[in-house]
């Protein structure tokens, strides 16, 4: 649609947001299926490697994705170029999946209706490890989103230029993707739930670090880690809710915990930037820090169940 849009020239901006609302919608069936699909393609004991491979390619797509389309710009010297080769990257994606071998189940599908829609809230709710994995990364992030604040950083506080603004922006995701591809190599075989909840505390501690910084070397460091120990919770939580999850329900659990990670990361910056308005860039910084460290005490203590996690194997599920 974007490429329709510029071949026929005079491009609005109201027809832009159209296809952005689109795209939202197409995620929300995207998103939840191709991550319930997960645990039918590959060995149980394998499960926990490949949450992790494929959370660092997402990273390193992440990444490159903005890049390549920047050069394919301005080598093409216009967006069609950009819009025809995702194009044709979505029909290779939608190809490749159509060849995936099919190993559904057969069991009774359930009536589609509003109670059918609310079942994912419902048994988060009763599922109180799944409740808390999932309300610790919304509320850690909620508190913890500096890198909205970044450009403000960078010009004032900093004092760097857009060089420097795309070193910082791309920190985070240099230490999330080679973090996921430690993990990828070495899984945790240990104390999972125990290793989350530290690592969200580093996220915290490593938030206040980048808001206190006023060295580039030192923020970027921060940034690194900022990525890396987030990415430790990602793969942990993703991996616990798949394996804790019956098969009828992973579905829409799935579905509940993407708008749980869409809020912590939309309202994230939303609220960094409201109290960066109220109390100053810095105070915003290091209060949302502390507040993903304070977050992560209280949920250690109100959900005992998340420091119990032990191996991320679908013997989890059994155990529990």
């Amino acid at each position: 649609m974007l490429l329709a849009i510029t071949l026929r020239g005079g491009v609005s901006i109201i027809s832009v947001f159209a296809v952005l609302v689109l795209l939202g919608v197409v995620r929300s069936f995207n998103g939840p299926v191709s991550r319930a699909m997960l645990p039918h393609l590959v060995p149980p004991e394998h499960f926990a490697g490949s949450v992790a491979w494929a959370s660092s390619i997402f990273q390193a797509a992440t990444i490159l994705g903005p890049i390549l389309g920047g050069l394919i710009y301005a080598f093409a010297r216009g967006p069609i170029a950009v819009y025809s080769g995702a194009l044709v990257a979505s029909t290779v994606a939608i190809v490749l999946t159509l060849e995936l071998p099919s190993q559904e189940k057969a069991r009774a599908k359930p009536a589609a209706n509003l109670s059918t829609v609310f079942d994912g809230f419902r048994y988060i709710w009763r599922e109180k490890l799944i409740f808390g994995a999932i309300s610790l990364d919304l509320f850690a992030v909620l508190l913890g989103g500096a890198v909205a604040l970044l450009p403000v950083y960078a010009r004032e506080i900093l004092q760097t230029g857009p060089w420097g603004l795309g070193i910082l922006r791309s920190a985070p995701g240099v230490g999330a993707g080679i973090m996921a591809i430690a993990i990828a190599h070495r899984p945790l075989k240990n104390r999972a739930g125990a290793t989350m909840l530290w690592c969200v505390a580093g996220f915290g501690l490593c938030t206040v670090i980048f808001g206190v910084s006023r060295s580039f070397a030192i923020s970027v460091l921060a940034l690194f880690l900022v990525g890396a120990t987030d990415m430790v919770s990602v793969i942990v939580r993703a991996t616990l809710i798949q394996v804790a999850t019956p098969d009828e329900m992973r579905g829409r659990v799935n579905a509940v915990d993407m708008i749980f990670i869409g809020a912590s990361n939309e309202l994230g910056q939303f609220e960094s930037g409201i109290t960066a308005h109220w109390f100053g860039v810095v105070p915003a910084v290091i209060l949302g820090g502390v507040g993903a460290i304070v977050v992560t005490g209280l949920w250690a203590w109100m959900f005992p169940q998340l420091r119990k996690v032990n191996q991320l194997t679908m013997k989890e599920e059994q155990a529990g």
